[in-house]
């Protein structure tokens, strides 16, 4: 199951991308000067992509999220992390002096 969650995650990532790139950008400062008010039917291409990529982007958070629960469900906390570095720490070697 989770094999097939993180491909699917993958292809929504990916579709993702490319609805971003295809949208218009509306802020125009790195335009050439080429308007897409021009083109016929530019306001529903862009209410489609709009609408495209909030569904997407709503699967893919969805998608991320159930990844994360299932792949939590794996984990065994039996040590804390300080414990660990407690038990480390006294296998550490120690410094040798500078003889000079």
């Amino acid at each position: 199951m989770e094999n097939i969650l993180l491909i699917i995650n993958v292809i929504l990532a990916i579709i993702l991308v490319i609805l971003v790139l295809f949208q218009k950008s509306e802020g125009g400062a790195l335009g050439i000067g080429v308007s897409q008010d021009n083109f016929m039917f530019a306001r529903t291409a862009g209410d489609f992509f709009t609408k495209a990529t909030a569904i997407v982007a709503t699967l893919f958070i969805i998608c991320s999220l159930s990844l994360t629960i299932i792949s939590r469900g794996d984990l065994v906390s039996e040590t804390s992390v300080i414990d660990k570095i407690d038990e480390n720490s006294e296998d550490t070697p120690l410094i040798p002096d500078n003889n000079n």
